[in-house]
């Protein structure tokens, strides 16, 4: 006989005390009965009405938002954005709190992940707490930083109109502006327009080119629309078969500018979104590895060849430097992007199955940007292995940093510095660029 499944508590409310923040957006609370509650559009030591989204009876954790606000925290503001708060746009976390708020509790997330999942502390790494602004982000009250400069627009099955997804769902919340979208996406007029028959609409307006594009996902069996924007686009297509994606008019790739070289990235290929991400990470890495000329470099996870371009850069005529990608658009970009640098080569495949192979069994410096879910144990051992003099880890996700940094410690490395930046603001994300060292060497 099968068991009763427990009762859904979604739209159950309780007054509950906001705690600490957590990663991933929300505050953690308790009910009376002691069960956690997630709760979003709250801040560490309000008291507030937290109305049940998702969760059960008997669950491990309860997700939650805000929807009454008992006693504030002196850290919120009125939300600048009209669609955000609870059952609204998904794409913003912290719209309710100050801008220096948001980088203190992004903050105390990086430490927290730090210390639970690494044994870390701030002064181990190195890190002084601080979570630091983008150049130009620092704004008069009510004003937001408009700095996406890739914005992933769902559409409404019903009535074609682009929006963005609310939290954890797949509804679109119809939006007439995003605030945080950069100039050059706001200026395309995606919102004004019909997309009926297509499923997504990822605008991209390129850093230091003028180059704007379009890449539609049609539903399935519908045919591709007339691009007609206020501005001029190229236009990419996903193909329903193979998930590709395929230029229909225009130049197949945009042309990004950081650390003095134009970099191509074709067919809505990685590059950070933030306009001053690049150079900002570029800068914290080489201030970190320290460069010598003559000396040999890995970049992992290269991407377009970003780090590789600044590495090769600096490395001299007989530096060398190797990057690995899996992406195959991705490496012909950054085949392209550093055809002339004699001494730079770029493989195809997963870095855990492509590292291994090369033969190499020492190197001076390695760059690596992995995905969200981070390098991984066998990974970071085999890093460990090559003996670099430095590691510079630049990481989008401090849980998965912290995991890795872990592994590195157990392989006898030391983190050296940790640099924080908010290069997302109103949201969650942070990144981080960790510069690590073998533990024995002095200061």
């Amino acid at each position: 006989m099968q068991a009763e499944p427990n009762k859904s508590l979604v739209g159950a409310e309780y007054e509950v005390e906001i705690g600490p923040v957590a990663h991933g957006g929300h505050c953690i609370a308790r009910t009376d009965s002691g069960q956690v509650l997630f709760v979003r559009h709250a801040l560490p030591g309000e008291q507030v009405v937290a109305r049940v989204t998702e969760g059960e009876e008997g669950a491990r954790f309860l997700r939650a938002d805000a929807v009454e606000i008992l006693t504030a925290s002196k850290d919120r503001v009125k939300a600048p954005c009209a669609f955000s708060g609870p059952g609204g746009c998904g794409g913003c976390d912290w719209q309710h709190a100050k801008p220096g708020a948001q980088r203190r509790l992004k903050g105390e997330v990086i430490a927290e992940q730090l210390r639970r999942l690494a044994g870390l502390t701030p002064e181990d790494v190195g890190w002084d707490g601080t979570v630091m602004p983008a150049e130009g982000d620092k704004l008069p009250a009510g004003q937001v930083p408009q700095w996406r400069t890739r914005v992933q627009y769902a559409v409404d099955p019903d009535g074609g109109h682009a929006g963005l997804r609310r939290h954890r769902s797949h509804e679109v919340e119809p939006v007439d502006h995003c605030m945080i979208a950069a100039p050059g996406v706001t200026e395309l007029g995606i919102e004004k327009r019909d997309w009926s028959g297509m499923a997504s609409v990822e605008a991209i307006a390129a850093t230091g080119s003028q180059d704007r594009q379009v890449i539609l996902t049609p539903r399935p069996g519908a045919r591709l629309p007339i691009v007609e924007l206020d501005r001029p686009v190229s236009v990419m297509r996903v193909e329903e078969k193979d998930g590709g994606v395929h230029r229909v008019h225009g130049r197949p790739f945009v042309r990004e500018r950081a650390d003095g070289r134009t970099h191509r990235v074709g067919s809505g290929g990685f590059w950070q979104v933030h306009p001053q991400a690049a150079d900002t990470l570029v800068t914290a890495v080489m201030q970190g590895l320290l460069p010598r000329k003559g000396d040999m470099a890995l970049d992992l996870y290269c991407g377009v060849g970003l780090f590789a371009g600044a590495l090769a850069d600096r490395l001299g005529e007989k530096g060398a430097v190797l990057g690995i990608e899996s992406g195959k658009r991705a490496v012909e970009d950054a085949r392209h992007n550093l055809a002339d640098f004699d001494r730079v080569r770029i493989e195809q495949g997963k870095v855990e199955a492509v590292l291994p192979r090369t033969g190499i069994t020492e190197v001076d410096l390695i760059v690596l940007d992995p995905p969200r879910a981070g390098a991984g144990r066998k990974t970071v051992e085999h890093m460990v292995s090559l003996g670099a003099r430095k590691i510079a880890y630049v990481a989008c996700d401090p849980a998965a940093l912290a995991r890795d940094l872990g592994y590195f410690a157990d392989g006898g490395y030391r983190v050296r510095t940790l640099r924080a930046f908010d290069l997302f603001p109103m949201t969650h994300h942070v990144e981080c660029v960790a510069i690590l060292e073998p533990a024995g060497k002095s200061s």
